[in-house]
């Protein structure tokens, strides 16, 4: 079982802010790699005190990191053709059709998929489906609000739920559990809802 698990964390409310990217790579249903980065976002040095809150990420922790278009080239071939969940992907897709646009940068190509969703069909009936409640629930310990340590505790999360049906492959599972996809192309974007978006001019 293959896939990416990713996760942003913005330095302000403006969704083209990241300050930081993690992404989790599973592949033969372990997770082999969680990779990080640290990004100086273009509002650098304003960061919003709420945002610091909660992920403590600070200007001066990222004055020496790399601007997103320094990291986009790894981060992209990363992502290409991959199957990628997010914990509220809506967030982290916006994150990323924001941050491409307001840089000019073309789309990669690949689908993904939200784990609230997913956890909202496999374990119904929960008062919470938050990271953090949903990592509780199935003993997964990590650090909340750094975006290695919760891409990894999601790929975590999916394992989990793929554990329930081991004979499954990635699509089998997507398809019986009745999770919506969405996907990223260079056109544009296609959400899990089934809304386009199309990319911005290049």
């Amino acid at each position: 079982m293959d896939f990416l698990a990713l996760d942003f964390e913005t330095a302000t409310p403006q969704l083209d802010s990241p300050c930081e990217l993690g992404i989790a790579v599973v592949r033969g249903g372990v997770v082999r790699e969680v990779r990080n980065w640290l990004i100086k976002p273009r509002y650098w040095p304003h960061f919003s005190p709420w945002n610091v809150a909660v992920h403590g990420i600070k200007p001066e922790d990222v004055a020496g990191a790399p601007r997103w278009e320094g990291i986009w080239d790894e981060v992209a071939e990363v992502l290409h053709q991959q199957t990628i969940v997010a914990h509220n992907a809506a967030f982290d897709m916006s994150v990323l059709r924001t941050t491409l646009a307001s840089h000019g940068l073309q789309h990669p190509t690949f689908q993904y998929f939200c784990s609230i969703s997913m956890c909202r069909k496999v374990w119904p009936g929960h008062p919470s489906y938050g990271l953090k409640p949903m990592c509780d629930l199935h003993g997964i310990r990590f650090k909340h609000h750094r975006a290695g340590n919760d891409a990894e505790a999601t790929a975590e999360l999916v394992l989990r739920a793929l554990d329930q049906r081991p004979s499954f492959d990635m699509t089998q599972f997507l398809l019986e559990a009745k999770v919506k996809v969405g996907a990223f192309y260079p056109g544009g974007q296609r959400t899990p809802g089934g809304k386009l978006a199309a990319a911005a001019s290049y």
